[in-house]
């Protein structure tokens, strides 16, 4: 069960395991469409390497949600005690007890490939975004590097990402429209929105 895997490695996954290039961070936040005060949902939290980052984005007036399934990656992230408005929920994004179109955005950083079932995560994602919602999935390494640490790797062998016109498939059957993907050995990052609720006369 990838849960174990990441709760046996969370002493020590800022050490071993986290990006620490903060120039990669911060290019990847450049290239989300988040504002000043959106409510967001960072799923897939883990220690928390991101969630300043995000907080830097929303501002003072804006809110941060930190969704994790595995509580001692989460429990790290909680500990160090973040200024901003934030808060942390362990949950499966797949089934995750959110209320509807709550969200402006949904980061999802470093963690796609982790969901065991993506075409229920994507619907569960699409749920909680607010009609004109866009989500967000990014890494900072490229996707064959990414497929190729995971296949490496036992516990997670089999998490991987899909090609891109799978991907596409996956986001426009989960609801989405404007899709972007963008991939570079250097990273990866895809969007997409939620459309805006149809008004019938």
């Amino acid at each position: 069960m990838s849960k174990d895997f990441f709760n046996a490695r969370a002493a020590t996954w800022d050490e071993k395991v986290a990006e620490k290039d903060v120039s990669r961070l911060e290019a990847m936040l450049a290239r989300m469409e988040i504002t000043p005060g959106d409510a967001v949902l960072d799923v897939g939290t883990g220690t928390g390497i991101f969630v300043p980052f995000l907080l830097q984005k929303i501002g003072d007036k804006g809110r941060l949600v930190c969704l994790d399934y595995a509580e001692d990656m989460l429990d790290i992230a909680r500990r160090k005690n973040f200024n901003g408005n934030v808060e942390f929920i362990c949950a499966d994004i797949e089934n995750s007890g959110l209320p509807d179109g709550i969200f402006d955005a949904i980061v999802c950083y470093s963690v796609f490939p982790h969901f065991e079932d993506k075409p229920r995560a994507l619907s569960e994602i699409c749920r909680v975004l607010q009609p004109g919602g866009r989500i967000f999935i990014a890494h900072t390494s490229g996707r064959q590097v990414i497929n190729d640490i995971h296949r490496s790797l036992p516990e997670v062998c089999g998490h991987a990402f899909p090609e891109n016109e799978e991907m596409q498939r996956l986001l426009s059957e989960a609801g989405f429209t404007d899709i972007y993907i963008s991939e570079s050995q250097e990273h990866y990052f895809v969007s997409a929105r939620k459309p805006e609720r149809v008004i019938s006369s």
